[in-house]
């Protein structure tokens, strides 16, 4: 792992936070392959993770940027998105690209994917289905809930996958989530 130091010399905690997460996150999605053996259920399991962990980090992304406000539209939560959300938590800014005609849907391109980055698949077919990057895709989906964006977030390509060389998340706009009031709270 690299030092960055940050003021005074101190390390600047996100970038080892960030090496850290890159580095580890094979060894935890092995520990759930291991656990659910089931290949469509780790998936799922994944996805749940990043959805919690995206709530939280909402939180986190808007106290460190006061100056964001609410996004005018999709094409502005892409951009805030592309080029500081993901920024700030995995150091890399994806491109935005392949907007549908009416503009609620669109892809995230990484390139290079930091999460594929020290992994190595075996090539007998039994990680085939695997959506190693399927973490990312929870995160964005439980961020944008927070702020009551309703999307559908799936991988289309994944690096580990040999498909591609890149990871493209497809994003689909499905609507606000209006606020509920727990019945006999009117």
């Amino acid at each position: 792992m690299s030092k960055q130091t940050g003021k005074y010399g101190v390390p600047d905690p996100r970038k080892i936070s960030y090496e850290l997460f890159t580095l580890t996150y094979g060894s935890f999605v092995a520990q759930i392959i291991q656990d659910y053996e089931d290949i469509d259920e780790v998936n799922k399991q994944l996805d749940i993770i990043g959805h919690n962990m995206g709530v939280r980090m909402i939180e986190d992304f808007l106290a460190r940027n006061p100056q964001i406000g609410r996004c005018s539209d999709l094409r502005e939560t892409a951009e805030v998105l592309s080029k500081q959300a993901f920024k700030m938590f995995l150091g890399i800014q994806p491109q935005v690209t392949n907007w549908n005609s009416t503009f609620d849907e669109f892809s995230l391109i990484i390139d290079p994917n930091p999460l594929t980055e020290f992994v190595e698949f075996p090539d007998d077919g039994k990680y085939d289905n695997l959506c190693y990057s399927q973490i990312i895709c929870g995160a964005i989906r439980g961020a944008l809930e927070m702020v009551q964006l309703d999307v559908e977030c799936n991988l289309n390509t994944e690096q580990h996958k040999g498909d591609s060389t890149t990871t493209e998340i497809r994003i689909k706009y499905k609507g606000i989530i209006q606020d509920a009031v727990p019945i006999g709270e009117d």
